[in-house]
C-alpha cells in the first residue's frame, strides 16, 4: 500500500522537524501509541494498540529516522510485531518546505502487513493504513498549531491551547 499527501502547517519548518524528532510528540501523534522511548540517533521503541477490522492487537516495535536533512526532510521507518495478529512495517518519506504562513509538509507512505492481518484483505488494510497516516499527520498539525480555532461567537470558550513548542518554552 502506498499513498502520498500534503499538509499546510502554521509553523516554521524548524519546529515541524524538531517535533518529528521528539518522542513525546511522536507518542501524542501516533494513533494508539501507549509508549514511545528512545532518541532520533539510536531510534525509538514504541508500543501501539490498534484494531484493524475484527483484529485488535498490541504491536511492539522499533522506529528509525534516516536520511535526515535538518528542517527539510527525513525518512521514518518502523516495524512492529503483534503476536498472533501478525506484523506491520512501513515507512514515510517526509519533506518540509517553507511557505507563506508556515510549512508545506508532504509525505509518501508505504505499509505492509503479514499474518492474520494480511488475511483481512487489501481494501481493509489499505483503508486502515491511509487512516493511520492521515491521523498521524493531522495530530502532528494540531500539536504544532494547537486545536482548531473555535467560533468567535461561542460563549464561555476557553482560550486556545498552546502548541507543543509554546508549552515547552512558555511562549506562544
Amino acid at each position: 500500500m502506498q499513498m502520498s499527501d500534503t499538509r499546510q502547517i502554521a509553523a516554521p519548518p524548524s519546529d515541524v522537524y524538531a517535533a518529528l524528532l521528539d518522542p513525546e510528540v511522536l507518542k501524542a501523534c501516533v494513533p494508539g501509541a501507549t509508549e514511545v522511548t528512545g532518541n532520533p540517533d539510536d531510534g525509538f521503541e514504541a508500543t501501539v494498540t490498534q484494531k484493524v477490522g475484527p483484529v485488535k492487537a498490541t504491536f511492539k516495535g522499533a522506529v528509525t529516522l534516516s536520511d535526515r536533512v535538518e528542517n527539510q526532510s527525513l525518512t521514518i521507518s518502523g516495524e512492529g510485531k503483534g503476536g498472533a495478529a501478525g506484523f506491520a512495517k512501513g515507512g514515510a518519506e517526509v519533506r518540509m518546505a517553507a511557505v507563506d504562513g508556515g510549512t508545506e509538509l508532504s509525505y509518501d507512505v508505504e505499509a505492509k502487513v503479514g499474518g492474520k492481518l494480511a488475511q483481512l484483505g487489501s481494501r481493509i488494510i489499505d483503508g486502515f493504513a491511509k487512516k493511520m497516516a492521515d491521523q498521524f499527520f493531522a495530530n502532528l498539525q494540531e500539536t504544532l498549531e494547537g486545536p482548531p480555532a473555535q467560533d468567535a461567537e461561542t460563549e464561555g470558550a476557553e482560550p486556545a491551547k498552546k502548541g507543543w513548542l509554546g508549552r515547552l518554552t512558555g511562549k506562544d
